[in-house]
């Protein structure tokens, strides 16, 4: 078995996909413009996959006022450098919730939410996990 995809329940997903896709090089792959305006959106290696959804029979969660360790959406950066995706985020909305730190393994991380709350962390890694 693999992971198929992590649904998010959020309040505007048209407006999250589009940030998504501009951002952080996702593609949609199925989209509705009706409710619930689920969108299935694939990252850069097509390997991974959001649902990104507003479903009226269940809240959207207070994203803003969760700790990130609770949840957040890790993104390998490959080879860029985490401080220019970093800016280049918080150029578009995205605001920092913790900056740069090495961790013993030396990996390097950011922690950023998009412009909906969500918790979204940048990860260099010393060495490839996935």
């Amino acid at each position: 078995m693999k992971i198929e995809h992590v649904g998010i329940t959020v309040q505007d997903p048209i407006r999250v996909a589009e940030w998504y896709c501009q951002n952080l090089g996702f593609r949609v792959v199925r989209g509705m413009q009706v409710s619930p305006y689920t969108h299935f959106l694939v990252d850069a290696s097509g390997n991974g996959m959001l649902e990104i959804y507003n479903n009226p029979a269940a809240p959207v969660p207070d994203y803003t006022a969760m700790d990130p360790l609770l949840l957040h959406v890790a993104f390998d950066i490959g080879a860029e450098v985490i401080e220019t995706v970093r800016d280049r985020l918080l150029a578009n909305g995205a605001t920092l919730y913790s900056d740069r730190v090495v961790t013993p393994a030396g990996d390097q991380l950011v922690m950023l939410r998009d412009p909906w709350g969500l918790a979204v962390q940048l990860a260099k890694r010393s060495t490839p996990m996935v």
